[in-house]
């Protein structure tokens, strides 16, 4: 059982027989005697993604829930279906196309992801925050286009996704992207 002391980003709690993970916590305090201290939290659904603010007295005990996270590699999208590989005990897992939204754009054969499975099930997966792809399209930069400081082009990468890339990018090269802003981050080494 986990208490409103355990709390922290990142925990996996049971409230009213629904999982939940801590996205943030704050403990509030108030001034009048005998009033309780109150822990307001920032929780995400585990199943649908949805985030909620939730207020706790300090000292409220709750289950963890049935979580488990596993390496998993993406296989192929078939009907809808998203197919991954469970690396430890190599099972096939699916989820829905309209699970997979947000990933879309980086997701790549053969790419390494964390799986979160709530009572062996598979709920989500989410992907590394870099990742390397490679530019396939991309307009050559002109010299002298920098005058105005940090100037970006659009690029292509294998996936489909356009990313913007500083002027001395050319097609070929390796470039590694934030997954969860959808930036350029630096070139890929060697």
């Amino acid at each position: 059982m986990l208490s409103t002391s355990d709390f922290k980003r990142g925990a996996y709690i049971l409230v009213d027989g629904e999982p939940y993970v801590i996205l943030d916590w704050t403990v509030q305090t108030p001034s009048a005697r005998g009033v309780a201290t109150l822990v307001r939290t920032r929780v995400r659904h585990v199943l649908t993604q949805v985030v909620l603010e939730k207020t706790f007295k300090s000292g409220d005990k709750f289950d963890e829930p049935d979580i488990d996270q596993r390496e998993v590699q993406f296989l192929y999208e078939s009907g809808g279906e998203y197919v991954f590989l469970d690396q430890e005990t190599y099972e096939q897992y699916t989820l829905p196309a309209s699970a997979m939204d947000r990933l879309l754009p980086y997701l790549t054969e053969n790419a390494q992801l964390k799986a979160l499975f709530y009572e062996g099930k598979l709920v989500s997966v989410e992907l590394p925050q870099y990742m390397e792809f490679e530019v396939i399209e991309t307009e050559p930069g002109v010299r002298g286009d920098t005058a105005a400081g940090k100037v970006l082009k659009p690029a292509r990468i294998n996936t489909g996704a356009t990313v913007k890339v500083p002027l001395y990018i050319e097609v070929g090269e390796r470039i590694v992207v934030d997954t969860t802003t959808g930036e350029f981050a630096r070139r890929a080494k060697a």
